[in-house]
């Protein structure tokens, strides 16, 4: 409700109740002009006379009987509303949409909405996970971890990690069997690459020498990260793939990191909201958690995610 009608309503309820504008203003803390002037505005407003008025005393027409009693009502509704969206602003609570890449689901997110279903029982949680572009607006998400870096102004971008892309094949597929510590072998072969990290993708560079080897376009193109590691399991290809969903598979055996001396450009992880001065309490618990949990990941190779 906007602020200038609950404050004359305010104006002209303890007025009733003090049955004196002088009265009235003094509890308020205003003058009893100031008063006077909201009492009349109302009464222009409506067409009506709320009060009839003595020397001594102001009491209530049958109109203002009316509107006294709705100005309660209205007043008891805005204070509750108030009240909500107080505790909405301190208190971690409440449905919180968030929405992030497919491959997010494999582990990367599990840690974080632990701590949150754990440490803040009144937020409830739904997760929607696309590769897909989507309006974070219009969706309605209240926080969504996107892939930067991002151009659109509307948005709230906070940082939480940068990560690698790094090649790699199925142990059981031929490049595995055969020295791979160049890059050039790896044009004999598939490549499988993801639709939003190609365009990161396509050098490599040695990490001494700061040589530059730009690979092959990608034989095969997936739109969904989690079937391009599974198809670089099944043994299709080699696939860039993001080193913290795949470190478990490394350490297992189950997948072969390519030309260790050669990486690719990092990749930024982002926290992004609708642009807005402040948030509820429920997504400043979200980012913090996802923060939290993205520099362990970061700081700790040995941390398996999946």
């Amino acid at each position: 409700m906007n602020n200038k009608i609950i404050c004359a309503l305010k104006v002209f309820a303890k007025t009733v109740e003090m049955g004196n504008m002088s009265q009235a203003a003094a509890q308020l803390d205003m003058t009893a002009s100031a008063v006077s002037q909201q009492i009349t505005k109302l009464e222009q407003d409506i067409g009506l006379s709320l009060f009839n008025r003595n020397t001594r005393k102001l009491t209530l027409t049958e109109a203002g009987e009316i509107y006294y009693q709705s100005s309660l009502k209205l007043l008891a509704t805005a204070e509750e509303a108030q009240q909500a969206l107080e505790y909405l602003q301190s208190t971690p609570s409440g449905q919180l949409k968030i929405a992030a890449p497919i491959g997010f689901g494999g582990g990367l997110l599990s840690q974080p909405l632990k701590h949150l279903t754990e440490q803040f029982p009144e937020i409830a949680i739904q997760l929607t996970l696309t590769d897909e572009p989507f309006d974070i607006i219009a969706s309605g998400v209240d926080l969504a971890i996107c892939i930067g870096p991002l151009h659109d102004s509307s948005l709230i971008a906070r940082h939480l990690a940068d990560w690698q892309l790094i090649p790699c094949v199925s142990d059981e597929h031929p490049l595995a069997k055969v020295a791979t510590e160049e890059p050039c072998v790896l044009k004999e072969f598939a490549h499988i690459g993801h639709v939003n990290t190609t365009r990161i993708a396509n050098n490599l560079k040695h990490q001494e020498s700061g040589a530059i080897h730009s690979l092959c376009p990608p034989r095969l193109l997936v739109n969904n990260m989690q079937a391009v590691i599974q198809l670089t399991l099944d043994g299709i290809g080699y696939g860039m793939l993001p080193e913290p969903e795949v470190r478990h598979l490394i350490a297992n055996g189950k997948l072969k990191r390519l030309c260790p001396q050669w990486h690719l450009p990092h990749y930024s992880v982002y926290a992004v909201t609708p642009h807005r001065d402040t948030v509820a309490a429920k997504t400043r618990a979200a980012i913090d958690s996802l923060r939290n949990w993205f520099e362990q990941v970061s700081n700790n190779p040995e941390l398996f995610v999946g």
